[in-house]
């Protein structure tokens, strides 16, 4: 499937969610950070026709306005997620508001 500026959607899903091996932090880490890449590129370029355009993605009709709304929302849920587990699991404050001492609005 052909999507925004021509990038050909390659991804074999079921195969991504069977993998039963992991792969390193820094290996994870440096995927994610060329996916941020990539996506960070495709969205800089794109054009009131692009969001206008039509697609079809995974079975759905959208245009890209819903698709980029959609990528986004769903890359915010598991990154909170993501946050979420690391935050139970390590039973530590992951610190993203420690700035607000500096402001004077924490005691």
């Amino acid at each position: 499937m052909t999507s925004f500026n021509g990038l050909e959607d390659a991804r074999d899903r079921p195969a991504e969610f069977n993998e039963q091996g992991g792969i390193s932090g820094a290996v994870l880490l440096a995927k994610l950070n060329a996916t941020m890449e990539q996506a960070s590129e495709v969205f800089s370029h794109l054009t009131e026709a692009d969001l206008l355009a039509s697609f079809d993605i995974q079975g759905y009709h959208v245009t890209g306005l819903d698709a980029v709304f959609q990528v986004v929302e769903h890359f915010g849920m598991h990154y909170g997620q993501i946050l979420y587990i690391t935050k139970v699991l390590s039973g530590k404050d992951l610190g993203f508001y420690r700035n607000l001492t500096e402001t004077g609005r924490a005691s």
